[in-house]
């Protein structure tokens, strides 16, 4: 078994990706749901839904690159808790802000996070 977190938290999301499409698929026809289309907290929705499938395939692309050039290292490490945590804080946000737009400082966590993971990342791939 894989046990590298990067691969099982990337499919995992892109598995929550179809998931929580399905689930927002079934109201998406009520013309006010969440507030209709154009609605923040709608926006927010979508936004949360459509980020399992970016950041897993961020995640997976940095693990594949890993792979692909055997980096390891501290940087490599803090990158790819950096990846996970930018995944996890993400959709969470996004819903958390949905309905308590005045939040929006939250957005540091997932957004440093990320920035720190690719530019670690970025460096080990610049040294090879």
């Amino acid at each position: 078994m894989n046990s590298n977190p990067n691969l099982l938290l990337a499919w995992l999301w892109i598995l929550l990706g179809f998931v929580s499409g399905m689930v927002l698929g079934l109201f998406f026809r009520g013309e006010n749901w969440l507030g209709g289309y154009a609605s923040f907290k709608r926006r927010m929705y979508r936004l949360g839904h459509i980020s399992f499938f970016g950041l897993g395939a961020v995640n997976l692309l940095f693990c594949l690159t890993v792979q692909n050039f055997s980096l390891a290292g501290p940087h490599i490490h803090i990158a790819s808790l950096a990846f996970i945590t930018g995944a996890i804080a993400m959709p969470v946000c996004c819903v958390v802000m949905a309905h308590f737009p005045k939040a929006h400082l939250i957005f540091s966590v997932p957004v440093v996070s990320l920035i720190t993971g690719g530019v670690l990342t970025l460096l080990e791939i610049v040294k090879l």
